[in-house]
């Protein structure tokens, strides 16, 4: 097998993984080519951490900026005749999933001399870059929308990033991100192909919790895809090592009110349908127009999964339930809750079956607003 290298998807171009980058040069977002997957005995069973699956990574990285992230707990819960596992990833050092991708990002980049980054979030991938950034001794600046959560620019500012503010919708930060590339390194969660070299460890530690058998369905909120995506791969690598014997069924939830996913998914396309966009509690998904639309829709059908799209209602009433079992999250994670009864009246998911919920973060970082759509006091 070759080395490993960037590829640009659309139209098979190579670029070397010692040069820092973050698109192709006609500005279009890369993947790693294929690799081999991993099998048990290549587990450093040492390391509590997602590090403990290093040897699935395209390059060795000597010195990890790692703060023992992933290794999170898989919670068995009732939901009617369901017994769903909850991923709890808000046990992740920032209390998002975002955390996997980051120390594996930024990790790579110091190793290539990157010393200071650039990122565009709405909120968890903002505050993961600067802590990781803080913890490697990196410059971090962050531009957020000016909507974003305060708890979450909150933590940004308390890791030591600059945060920028911008006006206007949230694809204004990344365009302004784009803008400011050419001064400092844009190490974006959405565009940086490592960032989902980190989130498929997600896959990798699914495996192991399972007794090193993949389970029929994963169901995780989706946004911008890097939960997806890091599955998919995580899970690809895994069928080409003969470590499972199928992928699992990857299922997509958002909510309504910006539902670009299950839009395209629905209307049988991979690229962008037209459907209205409002503004919605599940703010961390929130996002009108992903950049790897194309290669979700791929992965969703590859995998004989689908997508949800939970009315605003829904995500209250998962929130609710989810929180009456013990489980305080945040409204975007609320999403992929809701989605069990949705696709087990579709008949998509099944009692018998082994179902995995990824809950992408905790609800402290929106308390505020938690507490006025549940009336608490």
């Amino acid at each position: 097998m070759s080395s490993p290298s960037y590829i640009d998807p659309l139209n098979g171009k190579l670029y070397p993984l010692d040069i820092p980058r973050w698109c192709s040069d006609e500005g279009k977002p890369l993947l790693i080519t294929p690799l081999p997957g991993i099998s048990r005995d290549d587990i450093d069973r040492g390391t509590r951490s997602l590090w403990r699956y290093r040897a699935a990574l395209p390059v060795e990285i000597r010195q990890p900026i790692t703060m023992g992230e992933g290794y999170t707990p898989a919670v068995e819960k009732a939901w009617d005749d369901l017994r769903p596992h909850f991923k709890l990833e808000w046990f992740n050092p920032t209390a998002s999933f975002k955390d996997r991708g980051t120390t594996v990002m930024l990790s790579f980049l110091r190793q290539l001399g990157v010393d200071a980054v650039l990122e565009d979030s709405s909120g968890n991938g903002g505050a993961s870059v600067s802590a990781y950034g803080a913890a490697g001794g990196m410059r971090v600046r962050i531009l957020a929308p000016a909507t974003a959560s305060p708890m979450k620019v909150a933590q940004m500012h308390a890791f030591g990033a600059e945060v920028q503010l911008v006006e206007g919708p949230r694809e204004e930060s990344e365009a302004e991100a784009i803008r400011q590339s050419k001064l400092i390194f844009y190490s974006s969660h959405n565009w940086q192909p490592f960032f989902l070299q980190g989130t498929k460890s997600l896959a990798y530690e699914i495996w192991e919790d399972f007794g090193f058998t993949a389970p029929d369905n994963v169901i995780m909120p989706v946004g911008a895809g890097s939960s997806l995506l890091g599955c998919y791969i995580g899970f690809k690598e895994l069928l080409a090592a003969g470590q499972i014997a199928r992928l699992p069924r990857l299922f997509a939830a958002q909510p309504l009110n910006c539902s670009p996913v299950d839009a395209s998914f629905a209307a049988g396309v991979d690229t962008p349908v037209d459907r209205a966009v409002r503004k919605t509690i599940a703010e961390g998904t929130a996002i009108k127009h992903p950049l790897r639309l194309k290669q979700m829709i791929a992965a969703l059908k590859e995998s004989g999964g689908g997508t949800v799209a939970i009315p605003e209602d829904g995500i209250v009433a998962a929130l609710k339930r989810l929180a009456q079992t013990g489980l305080f999250v945040e409204p975007t994670s609320a999403t992929a809750a809701a989605a069990l009864d949705v696709l087990k009246a579709r008949g998509a998911i099944r009692p018998a079956e082994r179902t995995v919920v990824i809950i992408s973060g905790t609800g402290i970082k929106a308390a505020g607003l938690i507490t006025e759509l549940l009336g608490a006091g």
